[in-house]
């Protein structure tokens, strides 16, 4: 599958630069670090909310992460909570299961970023599918979330 369709026409369409990063198959972003060799930090992964008025948001933040609904929701005055499956598979039907790109401008959802990947030169994200993953620079990054919302809202999952 590679690239999702919609990721690729927002990529394109937005001039944004990449480089695919291919990788054994794997089910989840710790996963895609591990067997790419990438620090897990270095790869964001999208995990999608819905607040108490029905609005979908993206929270975008690293691999090696977990969020803290509690800070989203004290921030946003809001009360997030996760977003059913069934409806993220709706919404991402050109990315295989469980394969979200973090890029919530290519499908047309709100985006809230942890402020952590600020920090990085590169930051890889998933492609849309469980082999390949896009590597961004910093520019690239910042460039397609300039309209999302960044703030620290994540811990650690491990040590």
């Amino acid at each position: 599958m590679a690239i999702s369709t919609r990721l690729n026409e927002y990529l394109q369409q937005n001039h944004i630069d990449y480089q695919k990063v291919y990788h054994y198959h794997t089910e989840d972003s710790l996963g895609n670090a591990a067997t790419s060799g990438i620090p897990p930090k270095m790869v964001a992964k999208a995990v999608l909310l819905l607040d108490h008025e029905g609005r979908k948001v993206m929270a975008v933040l690293a691999a090696d992460k977990k969020i803290n609904l509690a800070v989203l929701n004290h921030e946003f005055n809001a009360e997030y909570h996760l977003l059913d499956e069934k409806e993220v598979y709706r919404l991402f039907s050109d990315c295989e299961k469980g394969a979200i790109p973090p890029i919530g401008s290519a499908y047309n959802i709100a985006v809230i970023y942890d402020q952590q990947l600020d920090d990085l030169d590169n930051i890889y994200i998933e492609a849309g599918d469980h082999q390949t993953l896009l590597r961004l620079d910093h520019y690239a990054f910042t460039e397609i979330m300039k309209n999302a919302k960044h703030i620290h809202f994540s811990k650690t999952v491990y040590h």
